[in-house]
């Protein structure tokens, strides 16, 4: 069965101070998994060059299928993901021409719209479609800033804004049909609500739901403080076909049902 492995480094100082939260991460944690692929690792870095540099050759020395880069690809000084980039691939920043025909055609459709009272090429508008050499514009409906590919070896790292919605949309234009073309996986899920049997005593079912369905992920997550004895129970599983992938969260989700109730614990399917 075909899958393919990710990488997230998110950048931004924000991130680090606990101004701001990665849901960025999150959501694409989500799409990844529902594509078929596994994201192996999330890295957090500061808006600093040489960081930022370092992290993704780090990631690049794992040889993930994908390495995606989210946030800092704007206009200010701070926003230096694509100078990491190329410096990381030893390629240099050169102005892209379908770059900046993006960046022109929006700037143009917001000054027709009266948003920008300077509506011409400033060094800030032209550093958005300055990226490291063989890179890819990925164009952003929603946003000023292009995305980027490149290819780094068997890599495809793709920079995309920190701006959810930005994001999100370039991701969904662009980013999910490549990966989607490289898993003939799908993926499904499920949870239980188990009350009235504390997590040690629940462990040893855990352990041979484990055994028994070796190809579904079994997490337990308490609820609340251990005293009320609350636990949610979620499944994961990837499967050929979303049928397949359904049955095997079923007849997990019934076997723990079943053993939950005969040890007099209260079941609830969430």
């Amino acid at each position: 069965m075909k899958s393919f492995t990710v990488e997230i480094v998110a950048v931004g100082n924000e991130l680090l101070i606990g101004k701001t939260c990665d849901t960025n991460s999150n959501w694409l944690a989500q799409q990844i998994t529902k594509l078929g692929g596994r994201l192996r690792r999330v890295t957090q870095t500061p808006d600093e060059l040489e960081e930022i540099s370092e992290v993704v050759r780090e990631a690049l020395a794992r040889r993930p299928d994908f390495l995606l880069t989210v946030g800092g690809l704007g206009p200010t000084y701070d926003d230096k993901t694509l100078q990491g980039v190329a410096q990381a691939l030893n390629q240099p920043l050169r102005l892209n021409p379908e770059a900046l025909r993006m960046v022109e055609e929006k700037v143009r459709q917001l000054a027709e719209l009266g948003v920008l009272k300077r509506p011409w090429l400033t060094p800030e508008r032209e550093k958005m479609a300055t990226l490291p050499e063989g890179a890819i514009p990925l164009s952003n409906p929603v946003g000023t800033a292009p995305g980027v590919l490149i290819k780094a070896g068997g890599t495809t790292v793709i920079c995309l804004p920190g701006v959810p919605s930005e994001m999100k949309a370039i991701f969904n234009l662009h980013v999910a049909k490549l990966m989607a073309e490289r898993s003939d996986l799908k993926y499904a899920e499920g949870s239980l609500l188990v009350e009235g049997i504390p997590e040690p005593d629940l462990s040893p079912t855990i352990d041979k739901a484990v055994e028994r369905f070796p190809e579904v992920y079994v997490k337990s997550h308490p609820k609340g403080e251990e005293a009320a004895s609350k636990i949610e129970l979620h499944l994961s599983a990837y499967a050929r076909s979303l049928e397949e992938a359904e049955e095997k969260i079923r007849e997990a989700l019934q076997w723990l049902e079943g053993e939950a109730l005969r040890l007099g614990g209260r079941v609830k399917r969430l």
